[in-house]
């Protein structure tokens, strides 16, 4: 399988690799700095360039539904390289940390608000996350005020890792209602925002919440008799 840097530096914009096997449902490598889509954030793009060959543009990376196998899909009419061809994988950096940015804003979102997450979505300059709750006011502008208030305190992000066991015992770390993280493989990573969250989530996050910078949030919905959804997006969107 394909060593997974992103899990242990969000911070990696680039590296070198080698062409496991490429096909038309994408390309394999033996390393890869790029997210695959899941969680709720989507994959990473970039471009992965041989060393006598031009760059070959990558437009999202998913996971095999079967293998789980994490391919980078090119753009349509690209030549594939052979297997064993040595490439150097570099992401479209400022994206990437456009969606670090949100996936962390929304943890400190479902901290924030006192409700099960049904739902969610990491975007390029918004996200969203659905909560389960009755019939109540939600205001646009103490939610705003409250997240900037947790990003301005500059609190550190860090991850590590629990067992299966461990999580089992602690069922009150999963706010996800309708996804569970994934078990089996002996350990489950959390992500802890200090003094603010803790739970299981595999994405990829900023270093600390001061670099999440202004959000707003731009609407809230009711979606149901007990859904409501609260949409986000950065206040300065450059």
């Amino acid at each position: 399988m394909t060593e997974e840097l992103f899990r242990t530096d969000s911070y990696l914009k680039s590296c070198e690799a080698t062409v496991v096997a490429a096909g038309p449902e994408g390309i394999r490598l033996d390393r890869t700095v790029f997210y695959p889509m899941g969680g709720g954030q989507p994959g990473d793009s970039g471009r992965l360039t041989p060393g006598d060959g031009p760059p070959i543009a990558i437009s999202d990376t998913c996971k095999d539904p079967d293998s789980g196998a994490i391919l980078h899909i090119p753009a349509e009419g690209t030549a594939l390289p052979a297997p064993g061809t040595r490439v150097t994988a570099a992401l479209d950096w400022d994206r990437r940390h456009r969606l670090m940015r949100m996936h962390t804003c929304l943890h400190l979102l479902s901290a924030l608000v006192a409700g099960g997450v049904t739902g969610g979505g990491v975007g390029d300059g918004k996200g969203r996350l659905d909560f389960d709750l009755p019939e109540k006011t939600l205001d646009k502008q103490e939610i705003t005020a409250a997240l900037n208030d947790m990003i301005a305190r500059n609190a550190p992000v860090s991850m590590r890792w629990i067992t299966d066991a461990e999580l089992d015992a602690q069922p009150e770390l999963v706010r996800t209602m309708s996804v569970q993280p994934p078990r089996g493989g002996g350990r489950v990573r959390l992500l802890e925002v200090e003094g603010i969250d803790l739970q299981p989530c595999g994405g990829t996050h900023v270093a600390r919440t001061g670099e999440i910078g202004p959000v707003v949030v731009t609407k809230i919905e009711k979606k149901g008799k007990h859904n409501r959804r609260i949409n986000l997006a950065f206040a300065d969107p450059a």
